[in-house]
């Protein structure tokens, strides 16, 4: 199933507090068994230096702990910003309890991050790639974009992206710039 966006907001939220937590851990060298925790190993992936923790995890306990390398393969594809590997990373394993909201929020974000990129990037995309990127069965993806206002030909198999809405621009000043323009004024008059 999906997971809802506050989740993922929460989640990401404590990602910062957990990874210094975990940095400092690993430089005391006293919780050597939870450094190399699953979800430890996670939350680093957003650091450059997973890899280097990657490193210095011992072979045995690698071995003996087949979700510490399926949470490494997830990693290596967000780091090659392959999309469509992010999504089979993370349906090929059978996640544990604890895990399994985190890849859940994880493919969300992801796939939130498609949808932009593709409405920025493309003025039209075919469906299979659309799809791919974003992690769906083409009629899924099809079906859910054109009820937000995306246009799909399926003579052609292309979708076009609906370009996002501009930021409004304020034609009334509101009431920091009336002030700011108050004191400009004033100093050129001084």
């Amino acid at each position: 199933g999906t997971i809802n966006m506050p989740t993922a907001v929460i989640m990401e939220d404590n990602y910062e507090k957990l990874l210094e937590q975990c940095e400092a851990q690993e430089l005391e060298k006293t919780c050597s068994d939870q450094i190399t925790s699953q979800s430890n190993t996670l939350l680093l992936f957003y650091r450059n230096n997973a890899r280097y923790l990657w490193k210095r995890i011992p072979q045995a306990i690698k071995s003996a702990n087949p979700e510490l390398a399926a949470i490494w393969a997830v990693g290596q594809h967000i780091w090659q910003r392959d999309f469509p590997g992010i999504y089979t990373a993370i349906a090929a394993h059978q996640w544990s309890e604890n895990i399994l909201p985190v890849m859940e929020a994880l493919r969300e974000s992801t796939r939130q991050r498609a949808y932009g990129l593709v409405a920025q990037a493309y003025t039209s995309i075919s469906a299979e790639d659309f799809a791919a990127f974003v992690g769906y069965s083409v009629e899924e993806a099809v079906k859910g974009v054109v009820s937000q206002g995306w246009q799909a030909d399926p003579a052609t198999r292309m979708v076009m992206p609906k370009k996002p809405d501009p930021p409004p621009v304020s034609l009334v000043p509101n009431e920091q710039q009336l002030a700011r323009l108050t004191d400009y004024v004033a100093f050129l008059e001084n």
